[in-house]
Formats: structure tokens, C-alpha cells, sequence
């Protein structure tokens, strides 16, 4: 085991989070610190993790979309955390910290550039987040799947996304898939859409988010129509292998893990994401004919239905061959380079 350690920060949702997971689990006998937020779902993936050695989390919260006084409060916390990651970086003394982004990177993503340690940041949208973009021009290296300057475009998928992927042809089940927060009009639209699906035999797998699990659950019932209904699980890969459609927002980590797949999607991005970017994420796979992107207040149920009937095999075939393998295994690697 090398002696040098790796600090591991940003999280707050599931994609940024997917991306350490598959990274760090490529570092074996290496020592691995995480630093994220109180606040999302950092604790809930990495609290008891054993990877790391040390687990912090800061009371940190996203200064986007809030009014001015929720900005002054985030503000402040971040000023705090800023402090707080100063000493984890003196104590410690990492060869290099890998950021993914989100509002729980940006507290120790300023410490290493304010203390000089190396910093490999990892964009995972098709549009730069503000921090990635203030802090591009600091970071050793600069990894995103969308520019062509990247020194890896494979982006960070676990294996498993690879051994379960197949073409798909006939729409037999449909995932509908709102990530781990959560999507309240994905959850209408697969209720709405139900009966009709229920009648022509298609089998549907549903995440709700956590907050709706029991109201989503208690509706399929009403409807007396039979429901995979989750709201978080690790075992999201077989449900996708499972599905021959799916419905989804257009977060980075969902949208790549279900093109390795080789699972079309019908694309719903949350309308009020940063700088609108789950729109572009869904872009960069509709230019290449793999996708359909429908804006969720533009929903159209009977497009919807249309689309279920088409042949999927050369969409999922494509998909297949434009992700390549062994991205989190590069970035794993490009991260050792700092430890020699």
C-alpha cells in the first residue's frame, strides 16, 4: 500500500456520488479519505463505507437557486467548511484530492487550490458547472466525456453496467427512473401511463425517490396493477438489464450507466437544473440519433406510447458502442501517478 493519500470530494446527489463510488473501488490498499456534505446523500453512501479511512462531513448546502438570504447563509457555511478542509489538508498532507463537483466539493476544491495540493476535477455534465468552470484553469487535470482536450473520455461506470448490457429489439418492460431524489413528474406520468402499459403486457420497475415510495406503492395498488417500486437501491444494473425502455431524468451518472446498458431512454430533464444542464447531457446522445428528449411541462403520452412501439435494437446497439469501458479504472490510475 502506498503511504500517499487520495482525498475524494464533492456528492450531495447520486451522480456525482456514482462517480467516487466507481473510482475508489479501482483503488484498492490505497488510502482514501472522503470529504462531502451533512447535507444530500453523501452519509447515506459513504458514512460507514471501509474504503476510507476518514469520513467527514461538513455542514455545507448549494447556493444555487435560492434567494438572496439562503445564498448569504450557504455562503457562510461554505466559508466555514473552507476553514475546516485548511486543517484536514494540513493534517493529513494528500498527494492529490479528485473533485466531482456539486456544492460539497467546493469547500475542499478551493482549500487545494488556496494550499497548492494537485487537483483532478471531473465534469461530469455536458455543460460546466460554475465551480468546475472557476476551477478548470488550477486542476493538474480536467476530465469531462464531452471535450475532445479530455485525458480520458471514457466516463467512470462500474464494470457491472458493462457484463449486463444486451440489445435491446420489443419494449417489454419499461424503468422508469427519477434518481435518487426522486422525480414527482416521472412518478405521474408512470402512474397515468400504467393501466395502458398493464394492458398491453409490459412489465414496469419504478423509482420514486424516497419521499414518495409509500404514496407511489399505495397507487399501483389502487390501480391493482403489479409494480417494482424502489427508491434507492444497489442493485439499479439489474433493473436496467431487466428493462428494455426506460424514462428517466438526464443526470450524467444515470444517462451514461444506461447507454453502457444498452438501454434507450426517453429523457425527461428537471427543468430547474443548473445552467440547464441535464437538457444538454440528453443533446449530446439525441444529435446521435440514440435518444428522445421530451421537456417535462411538453410531456406527451401519446408520443410516449408511440415510441414503446418502435424497434429498439439499432438505438440500444449504438449505444453500446459509443461508451467505452474502464473509465473509472484510467481515472484510477491517473490518480496514482501523484503517489510515486
Amino acid at each position: 500500500m502506498d503511504n500517499g493519500i487520495i482525498i475524494m470530494t464533492g456528492g450531495g446527489t447520486g451522480g456525482h456520488l456514482a462517480i467516487i463510488k466507481a473510482v475508489k473501488e479501482k483503488l484498492p490498499y490505497h488510502r482514501l479519505v472522503y470529504v462531502g456534505s451533512s447535507l444530500g446523500q453523501d452519509k447515506k453512501w459513504f458514512e460507514n463505507d471501509g474504503d476510507f479511512f476518514k469520513r467527514y462531513f461538513l455542514d455545507t448546502r448549494g447556493v444555487v437557486n435560492q434567494n438572496i438570504f439562503g445564498k448569504i447563509g450557504s455562503l457562510y457555511l461554505l466559508a466555514k467548511a473552507f476553514l475546516k478542509c485548511r486543517q484536514i489538508i494540513k493534517e493529513l498532507q494528500p498527494k492529490v484530492i479528485f473533485s466531482v463537483g456539486g456544492f460539497s466539493a467546493a469547500p475542499m476544491a478551493y482549500a487545494a487550490k488556496w494550499m497548492d495540493i494537485p487537483l483532478v476535477i471531473h465534469e461530469q455534465n455536458a455543460h460546466i458547472g460554475r465551480l468546475n468552470e472557476n476551477l478548470q484553469p488550477y486542476a493538474k487535470y480536467f476530465i469531462s466525456s464531452y471535450l475532445e482536450s479530455s485525458p480520458i473520455s471514457a466516463y467512470p461506470i462500474k464494470s457491472e453496467f458493462f457484463t449486463k448490457q444486451r440489445v435491446r429489439s420489443q419494449v417489454k418492460c419499461i424503468l422508469f427512473l427519477g434518481g435518487s431524489q426522486g422525480a414527482v413528474a416521472i412518478n405521474q406520468l408512470a402512474l397515468s401511463l400504467a393501466p395502458t402499459l398493464s394492458q398491453q403486457g409490459i412489465k414496469i420497475i419504478h423509482q420514486t425517490g424516497e419521499g414518495n415510495l409509500e404514496e407511489v406503492n399505495s397507487q399501483y395498488k389502487k390501480l391493482g396493477i403489479e409494480a417494482k417500486v424502489f427508491d434507492y437501491s444497489d442493485k439499479i444494473s439489474s433493473y436496467m438489464n431487466e428493462a428494455d425502455l426506460a424514462i428517466s431524468r438526464a443526470g450524467a451518472s444515470s444517462l451514461w450507466e444506461l447507454s453502457a446498458n444498452g438501454l434507450p431512454a426517453i429523457y425527461i430533464p428537471y427543468p430547474h437544473a443548473a445552467n440547464d444542464h441535464q437538457y444538454h447531457n440528453a443533446k449530446f446522445l439525441l444529435d446521435q440519433e440514440v435518444a428522445w428528449i421530451m421537456r417535462q411541462e411538453m410531456i406527451d403520452e401519446a408520443e410516449i406510447l408511440a415510441i414503446i412501439q418502435e424497434d429498439m435494437s439499432s438505438k440500444s446497439t449504438k449505444l453500446m458502442s459509443l461508451v467505452e469501458q474502464n473509465g473509472d479504472m484510467k481515472i484510477a490510475t491517473l490518480l496514482k501517478e501523484f503517489l510515486d
